[in-house]
């Protein structure tokens, strides 16, 4: 649940990096709301003919500035340029842009910034003196 709060405190952050997990945390939680949302437009009857609801729709709405900031910061994680997610707009680009979040990040800091996954790709916790020992 912290990884979808952590997105939307962020949420018109266009810039630094997000790990695969912060991501895809995200995009899970965001389809199981939507999946809710629209059993609930259902049974309460505020779908309409092609499918869409007025919860899912006002849902959609509120999350999409904090899904376009993640997936830049994922595509700048990988070491591209966030204008990337505009190929999405094809639909060949979408089975791209799927690639490009499934890659793991570039090692290291990169010009987006340093690496989110740092302290795990080098043994060491976040904020650890010595590697391998955590914090207590």
């Amino acid at each position: 649940m912290h990884w979808y709060v952590d997105v939307l405190k962020k949420y018109v952050v266009f810039t630094g990096r997000a790990r695969r997990q912060e991501f895809w945390m995200f995009t899970l939680f965001n389809v199981i709301v939507s999946i809710v949302l629209a059993i609930v437009d259902r049974a309460i009857g505020t779908d309409t003919a092609s499918g869409t609801g007025v919860l899912g729709g006002i849902y959609s709405l509120l999350v999409l500035l904090p899904s376009l900031g993640v997936t830049v910061r994922r595509l700048h994680d990988t070491g591209r340029t966030g204008w990337w997610i505009l190929i999405g707009l094809t639909g060949i680009g979408l089975i791209v842009l799927l690639v490009f979040n499934i890659l793991e990040g570039t090692a290291g800091e990169n010009k987006y910034g340093p690496d989110p996954k740092a302290g795990e790709r080098f043994g060491t916790a976040a904020g650890s003196a010595e590697p391998g020992y955590p914090t207590v």
